[in-house]
Formats: structure tokens, sequence, C-alpha cells
């Protein structure tokens, strides 16, 4: 039976896999094991009267963690969360932005530890 350094044993499969996978991979399995959430915050301007049913909409749409009607410069407060920002992107993208009456977002990311 060989016996190995427990530490150089560690370096050796850390620098095997670093040079397996892109930065950008590393950076995601990091995030994964630190419990990394990407957060942001939407506020929404939508035509009079919508507001209702937007809010509902929102509460459906994956990501979204909470869903608020305001009084104020806009309409809608929105928070998302997600274990990566690029899932955040496609919600706002692909699905907030795509509701019927909503006029405009405003995008706020969270910068995490800070």
């Amino acid at each position: 039976m060989v016996q190995c350094n427990t530490k150089y044993a560690e370096h050796f499969i850390i620098n095997i896999f670093l040079k397996l996978i892109s930065y950008n991979q590393f950076i995601d399995i990091v995030y994964l094991f630190n419990e990394y959430t990407a957060t942001a915050f939407v506020l929404l301007n939508c035509e009079l009267g919508s507001e209702e049913n937007i809010i509902q909409q929102l509460k459906n749409t994956d990501n979204v963690k909470y869903v608020y009607g305001t009084f104020g410069a806009y309409d809608i407060l929105v928070k998302l969360e997600s274990d990566h920002a690029e899932k955040i992107r496609e919600t706002i993208t692909r699905k907030i932005r795509q509701i019927e009456k909503i006029s405009s977002t405003l995008t706020l990311m969270v910068i995490e530890n800070q």
C-alpha cells in the first residue's frame, strides 16, 4: 500500500481539476459549495389598472421570491434569487419583460459579500 501526504494529494487533485475545467465553471462550483445565491431587485412600471394581474403572473415566475405593489415612481418591486446570475438575467429578459402591459423595468443586481 502506497502512503502519501494528504495535503499533497489534495493539491494534486485540485491542480488537475483546474486544468480540466474552465475558470467560469470552477467559479460556479465554488459558489455551489458556498451556497452562493445571486439576488436582484427589479422595479416595474405598468399600465394603469394592470398591477394586480401582473403581480399574480410574477408570483408564478421562476426565481421570483417576493413581489410587492408600491406607491411612488414605480408600480411593482420584485426580488429574484437564483444559484447563478445568468438565470436571473434570463428570467428578467425572457419572462418578466415579456409580460403584457409592463411599460419599463429597472434592474438592480446585488453585490454579494458586500
